[in-house]
């Protein structure tokens, strides 16, 4: 039998290459996700009520549903309805997107207002829009404050997209079912790919307490 170094060894490969995938589903998903976040947050913050209610819904159902099945309608069910073929990462990115694009905006709906009122009305005294207020004073210091909990929510993602697997996307959690489905070895296997979420995990807290260090978050 082989040692266990050896199985490892021998995994690193494809577990790097699932690495890879994972960390592309993460990027694509968190630049969609902060734009759908960042439209839904300013709609749930905005004067008119309907673009209240319709973020106020869309939070509402993708944060009171499971992912996994959100990720199970999109590549099973939508298909159904719309009469065409929806690829395996397509589905996989557009569900983690809506799913953390719900979260995010209530981080930058909590961010706004987290400014006081007489941020608004200041810049208003000095003649600038609601537009120009809001995009010139209050995102960019909510942003800042809102930077610790966007990392958390990455985080979170990470761990989201092991639940890709469940439709074939071989991503890393996926990649080391199908090493272990070939050599049985489970415990070292499994013990790699926990160490792999664990090695980016950790660099991403890191560089965010860098961040909060170096920009005096508060």
């Amino acid at each position: 039998m082989d040692s266990s170094w050896q199985v490892i060894l021998d995994a690193l490969p494809l577990l790097l290459e699932g690495t890879v995938v994972t960390l592309k589903i993460v990027v694509i998903s968190l630049i969609f996700a902060m734009v759908i976040g960042l439209v839904s947050g300013l709609m749930s913050t905005s004067l008119n009520r309907l673009l209240r209610l319709v973020a106020s819904l869309y939070v509402d159902i993708i944060r009171g549903t499971p992912l996994l099945v959100q990720v199970y309608f999109i590549y099973f069910g939508l298909p159904v309805f719309l009469d065409m073929r929806i690829p395996a990462m397509t589905a996989g990115i557009i569900a983690v997107s809506l799913n953390a694009g719900a979260y995010i905006s209530e981080i930058f709906r909590a961010g706004i207002e987290s400014i006081g009122k007489g941020q608004h009305e200041a810049a208003r005294s000095l003649g600038l829009s609601r537009f120009k207020t809001m995009w010139l004073v209050i995102l960019p210091q909510a942003t800042r404050r809102m930077i610790p909990t966007f990392v958390n929510q990455s985080i979170i993602t990470i761990k989201d997209t092991s639940l890709l697997s469940a439709i074939g996307i071989a991503e890393l959690t996926q990649t080391g079912e199908i090493i272990i489905s070939s050599n049985f070895r489970a415990f070292e296997i499994w013990g790699v790919v926990g160490i792999f979420y664990l090695i980016i995990i950790v660099l991403l807290s890191r560089a965010s307490r860098f961040i909060e260090r170096r920009y005096a978050i508060r």
